[in-house]
């Protein structure tokens, strides 16, 4: 089963999504819409990060998966 990391900053206001493993970051590029792809040493896309991300305070973060096949 493949493994999905989720990280919610709530101080920063980040949502940080790994589904590879967090020391293969190499590179980290903008995309330009508060979007940052994190990506390994042979530029596969290995996480992002959403800037200005937030929930309400009392709310909990809910995080849902769905496969599809491909």
């Amino acid at each position: 089963m493949a493994e999905v990391k989720v990280f919610y900053d709530r101080a920063g206001n980040t949502l940080t999504v790994w589904f590879g493993d967090p020391l293969d970051e190499h590179v980290c590029e903008e995309t330009g819409n508060e979007v940052i792809l994190i990506k390994d040493q042979s530029g596969r896309v290995i996480g992002f990060e959403r800037l200005n991300f937030s929930v309400a305070a009392l709310e909990p973060l809910r995080v849902a998966f769905e496969t599809v096949t491909v």
